[in-house]
């Protein structure tokens, strides 16, 4: 029972404005989608009014599972009974054995993990780390690129969040842009960085989906140059890409794997940095020189290793190859259908984006979305293009629900 009401749904937008954010939250009156949610269950979320959306956005994957996944929620409600948030400076049991299970299941290579509350967090671990190990300060990342809005993190992402706390700093964090081999080696010659950090797929820049060789060779480049790799895999990790980490579909072994949102299970926050032995110097130099009260928090570490469970389960691998290829197949026919108006499909897995032929598509797409049940979301950064994520275990009902619901709305869209 919950000690809290509002007198209705407009006086909570209200105090929300006062209360909380009046940015953000004047932002999704004026597009149309003034979403409060209030109950949610599996992949579907119900506004205060009962109005139910299919959920196709799972908050950048936290929501690979669905929502309050049953495995997941018994999980931390049974290691409620044994343990609560835990302390961070003391050996714990459900620590070490969740970082066992992300070691077993890793890339090659990856030896020790750090814990973090948040993805943000665990970049800024991830940073920090690099430059430990190789002596260097200065960053290398993609233009439009999102790893967080931390401290660290923000300099690697779009000046647009960075200049806004006067933390864009040009002499520490280089872009460039993505798919260009020839700037990325332009960047790393000096012989000064001390990583380079990238998501598999860029999310907040629409899912643009590297060249054929493109990750490979920046790899290449970081081993001719002695700089670090980081794959940040919070949006593609955890079987969205039909892979338990995306990055392995290109056969790199990364020096550092950054996973987060999905790690949850949705329940309860948690992040985590997987490091090389090389790059685990600085655990044994001075333990405690990364400290995060609520990093590696007991309960999270039994939501992620149920998490990780089902993630590694054949029937789930399965399941993401089957949805990934009828939600293709459909929206390749959607977009034969409205030709001219949907004019391009990025998809690894249930990685997806859908570009229009507008610059702000997107958004168009998205409010029509909402108003046929379906909750979705445009690309921050190139609002030409709408972030598609279907959950891992949809049924083969819901995918031909979405995809009927998602043909009507796009056409519907059309300016």
């Amino acid at each position: 029972m919950l000690d809290f009401a509002f007198e209705s749904k407009a006086d909570m937008l209200a105090k929300s404005k006062e209360y909380w954010n009046p940015g953000k939250t004047q932002f999704w009156e004026d597009s149309g989608i003034p979403l409060v949610i209030d109950r949610r269950e599996g992949y579907f979320l119900y506004d205060v009014t009962g109005k139910r959306l299919i959920d196709v956005h799972l908050n950048g994957g936290t929501y690979n599972l669905g929502h309050r996944n049953p495995e997941v929620v018994s999980a931390v409600r049974h290691a409620m009974d044994r343990f609560d948030i835990g302390n961070h400076h003391f050996p714990s049991l459900a620590r070490t054995a969740l970082a066992e299970r992300l070691i077993r299941t890793a890339p090659p290579g990856l030896s020790k993990v750090i814990y973090a509350s948040g993805g943000g967090e665990a970049i800024d671990i991830a940073l920090k780390t690099a430059r430990h190990t190789t002596g260097r300060r200065r960053i290398v990342s993609v233009i439009k690129a999102y790893h967080g809005h931390t401290g660290l993190a923000v300099g690697t992402g779009d000046d647009r969040f960075s200049r806004l706390f006067l933390s864009d700093r040009p002499s520490e964090f280089t872009h460039v842009p993505f798919n260009s081999l020839e700037a990325m080696a332009e960047a790393l010659a000096p012989g000064d960085v001390a990583c380079v950090i990238m998501e598999t797929i860029p999310a907040t820049y629409g899912f643009p989906l590297p060249d054929p060789g493109y990750l490979e060779g920046v790899k290449k480049l970081c081993e001719r140059y002695g700089t670090l790799y980081i794959a940040d895999e919070v949006q593609t990790g955890l079987m969205r890409t039909g892979e338990l980490w995306g990055i392995t579909k290109h056969g790199i072994a990364p020096d550092i794997l950054v996973t987060g949102k999905g790690l949850s299970g949705g329940v309860y926050p948690i992040a985590a940095v997987l490091v090389s032995e090389r790059c685990a110097g600085w655990l044994t130099e001075d333990g405690f020189a990364h400290m995060a009260s609520f990093g590696g928090a007991e309960l999270g570490c039994v939501a992620a290793m149920t998490t990780l469970e089902i993630c590694n389960r054949p029937s789930t691998r399965s399941m993401v190859h089957y949805i990934s290829a009828e939600i293709g197949r459909g929206l390749a026919r959607i977009m034969a259908d409205n030709a001219g108006w949907f004019t391009g499909i990025r998809q690894n897995g249930l990685v997806i984006g859908l570009e229009f032929d507008h610059p702000e598509g997107a958004k168009l797409v998205m409010r029509s979305l909402y108003e046929h049940g379906i909750w979705a979301i445009f690309s921050t950064l190139d609002p030409k293009v709408l972030q598609y994520k279907p959950g891992l275990l949809l049924d083969p009902g819901l995918v031909e629900e979405i995809l009927d619901r998602t043909a009507h709305a796009v056409a519907l869209a059309r300016p």
